[in-house]
């Protein structure tokens, strides 16, 4: 089976929250999907799935690019549609972890799984090999593991596991289909109970529980311990297992207990008391809305474990442990925490240690190399580096001697020796490869070709850095580089969350310039998310205490002129985006020849949330597309873009982005982020190769006048008196109606893109001297959050 696979239709066998969750993101990806469960009991045969897939449009956060999604998921049940697996190229098992039922389901589909299709169960601990002793023998060399983590749109681990009959070629098919249609990090794990990441984030959490209690230290202290401060996600430890759920997590455990009877430190394989208790209680967490936490209107109480009762929580960590951990480098930062008497610190040093401790005692048998353990823990578990970077980063051979002191001192949770190979070796990642336990050898990456497309692969600490070419242009704001020999310039902006002032502005204007000199293309592209939170509110500060509005007003011409550049360019402009894409960053994407969303791309105008209006052009395009879409009545076709401007809507995908109408229907979605700046590329040579035209700018364009705008603030009042929207907010709308209807003008007038972005300018700066919009300015930059007043 060569290493392509063409997956056009996938079954889902189970329609369960995880079943039904990895059904939507097939959807997603435009895959058609059926959706299986057993036939209901009564009514409409497919009544469990239906119902799984109606649920699918109430979950937050969605599992679905866009509610229409939804549409493109077929039920169906294991009684009167066995049929419809014949036309399926994946089956995907996700029924509940009872090895007797899923062998039971294998055994009756087997009969309609087509001759090439691929067999595949989602456990997430399971022995595959086990499963696969029950497939029939014509599906042996079809089957595999393919461990999608929750919630699957949004989690960018899968692990996929070999059965001992697999086809390699089929794994290597199907590793690049989820790489690329599906967006996912893909680690190879081996047939260990709960493969890689849960076996590892789930003894961290275990370790982190058996030292909280034998140290005294609280649940809040924990989580706001081990959460941002130790580089790993709010949601730290319990707020996690209350995400995931105690129960979930409680049968992780149990599957540990069950299979890793020889585990060194098979002893702390256990669910606590108080924890069995909350489960007994049906409190599983954030489904059930108690669990370690619980909310009781604004406040978050506690468990306290020696009673049962809840207690009011957020307490922090202690200032001295807090300032041992900002310390920048990470031998110091540990070295610290080790010498430190202090519980909090011994605590912290104590869970870092025995993960240590146990990664590299296991490392031959879980994973193919100490990359694959950091990437499904930093995947997986929202780390920001994995374990073994870790280690790595904070001296290998001290933080080794360190351990084995513990160990031997009867510190640690095991007493069991390192391996030898800990000793040989200075770092587990170089530049040559990642060290693989199993084989005692340095393992470079996949070389499939479908990781061609990501041109700067996901790293880990001790590989060599990243070149991103060579620097044609720069100033503070932005680098403009190319890679030796191609033909399309790379704009990259260096400010913090790529925010938008002075500086990007020049650039983005020089770096057009120099594109259309000497290059068939600019993509504007950053390493790292965000792709911009719009205007560099900061950089407005001196003026905007001194009241030199005069220098503003500037900035935002000069801001409107590099979004026309953009868009007249005469070489294609193509913007490369994910995470958030807000105000500015909005209106620069609104401008190029096209747009290559990650399908996380989060894009919005939210500039009302400051008191301000879209004022880089971004009011400008939605007047001028409405008036292009018209047919006769233009107040019809601006009053969705109006609405989604004025309420500061966001998409919560790129495909409601383009839904919205911040993206267009010709621009391209792709699903793995590292991927983007390979396809922008293409776009930009397919753009220039096919003879690209800079677009016509538009002599004049029909507006709807200061009727429409009337017609507009009618809508608004009821808000207003509906208690909807503040005086404030509806001051801000109104100006908003005004600039998008061309302002104080017959209906029907003719105008053209530089009246409108006089308009833009006008009105800005008009709410810009409010005492209203002021304090929201000054809140946001406070706070970092808007304020409604």
């Amino acid at each position: 089976m060569a290493n392509t696979v063409h997956i056009r239709q996938v079954a889902v066998l189970g329609a369960g929250v995880m079943g039904a969750q990895i059904a939507a993101h097939l959807a997603n990806a435009g895959i058609k999907t059926v959706l299986f469960d057993l036939p209901a009991k009564e009514g409409d045969a497919n009544g469990i799935a239906t119902k799984a897939i109606a649920n699918l449009k109430k979950m937050k956060p969605s599992p679905l690019a866009s509610a229409m999604r939804a549409d493109h998921i077929e039920p169906a049940n294991y009684g009167s549609d066995l049929e419809k697996l014949k036309d399926c190229d994946l089956i995907i098992e996700a029924i509940a972890e009872r090895l007797d039922w899923k062998l039971d389901l294998y055994a009756k589909i087997a009969p309609f799984v087509a001759p090439h299709a691929i067999l595949a169960s989602n456990t997430s601990g399971l022995s595959i090999n086990s499963l696969a002793g029950g497939v029939p023998e014509q599906l042996r060399s079809r089957f595999c593991g393919i461990h999608f983590f929750n919630p699957p749109r949004y989690m960018y681990l899968v692990e996929l596991i070999a059965d001992s009959q697999t086809d390699p070629a089929m794994m290597d098919a199907l590793e690049s289909f989820l790489a690329t249609r599906m967006g996912k990090g893909v680690v190879r794990a081996k047939d260990t109970p709960n493969f890689v990441a849960n076996r590892i984030g789930v003894f961290s959490m275990l370790a982190t529980i058996y030292h909280a209690e034998r140290l005294g230290i609280r649940f809040d202290v924990v989580d706001d311990l081990t959460g941002p401060r130790l580089g790993r996600p709010k949601s730290a430890t319990f707020r996690t297992a209350d995400v995931v759920g105690l129960d979930t997590f409680a049968h992780v455990v149990k599957t540990m207990t069950e299979q890793l009877a020889s585990d060194p430190w098979h002893k702390y394989f256990t669910v606590p008391a108080w924890m069995q208790k909350l489960i007994e209680n049906g409190a599983l967490g954030q489904k059930t809305k108690a669990g370690v936490f619980k909310k009781v209107g604004r406040d978050v109480l506690m468990l306290d474990p020696a009673t049962g009762e809840y207690i009011a929580g957020g307490q922090k960590g202690s200032d001295e442990v807090k300032a041992l951990l900002k310390i920048t480098d990470p031998a110091a930062r540990f070295k610290a925490l080790r010498e430190s008497a202090h519980p909090e610190a011994q605590f912290l040093w104590a869970c870092m240690r025995d993960v240590w401790h146990y990664i590299s005692y296991h490392l031959d048998t879980i994973a193919d190399n100490a990359r694959d353990v950091d990437f499904a823990i930093r995947w997986g578990f929202g780390w920001n580096q994995g374990p073994f970077e870790q280690w790595q980063a904070a001296g290998w051979k001290d933080i080794a001697a360190a351990i084995a002191a513990d160990s031997a001192a009867g510190q640690a949770m095991s007493d069991v020796a390192l391996p030898a190979w800990v000793a040989s070796r200075d770092a587990v990642h170089t530049p040559e490869g990642s060290f693989s336990a199993a084989e005692n050898a340095l393992k470079q990456r996949s070389n499939l070709p479908v990781y061609k497309r990501q041109l700067y692969p996901p790293t880990v600490v001790g590989d060599a850095a990243p070149v991103y070419g060579e620097t044609i242009f720069e100033n503070d704001g932005v680098r403009l580089w190319v890679q030796p020999g191609e033909d399309v310039a790379v704009l990259s902006f260096k400010t913090k969350a790529h925010c938008i002032g002075p500086d990007v502005l020049a650039g983005v204007n020089q770096a057009v310039t120099i594109a259309e000199e000497r290059y068939a293309g600019l993509v504007v592209w950053h390493p790292e998310a965000p792709f911009s939170v719009g205007a560099d509110l900061m950089s407005m500060g001196p003026a905007f205490m001194t009241g030199d509005f005069a220098s503003i007003e500037n900035m935002v011409a000069e801001f409107q002129k590099a979004s026309m550049r953009i868009k007249y360019a005469a070489v294609p402009v193509v913007g490369a985006a994910q995470g958030y894409a807000f105000g500015g960053g909005c209106e620069f994407l609104m401008h190029c020849s096209r747009v290559v969303a990650c399908l996380e791309t989060y894009i919005g105008l939210v500039e009302v949330g400051v008191g301000l209006l879209p004022a880089g052009g971004g009011c400008k395009e939605f007047a001028l597309r409405a008036s292009q879409e018209a047919k006769g009545d233009i107040v019809a076709a601006l009053k969705d873009y109006y609405l989604s401007v004025a309420m500061a809507k966001v998409g919560t995908s790129a495909e409601e982005g383009q839904q919205i109408g911040y993206l267009r229907s010709s621009d391209i979605i792709v699903f793995n982020p590292n991927e983007l700046l390979y396809v922008a590329k293409a776009q930009v040579r397919a753009m220039s190769e096919s003879g690209y035209k800079a677009p016509v700018k538009p002599k004049s364009f029909a507006v709807a006048g200061r009727a429409g705008a009337a017609t507009i603030k009618g809508q608004l009042i009821n808000m207003l008196e509906g208690g909807f929207i503040s005086k404030h907010d509806y001051l801000i709308a109104g100006h908003i109606a005004e600039i998008m209807t061309g302002g104080d003008v017959d209906a029907g007038t003719l105008v053209d893109e530089e009246w409108i972005l006089k308009l833009e300018r006008e009105r800005f700066m008009k709410l810009l001297k409010t005492g209203k919009t002021q304090e929201r300015i000054m809140y946001m930059l406070e706070n970092n959050k808007p304020l409604r007043n």
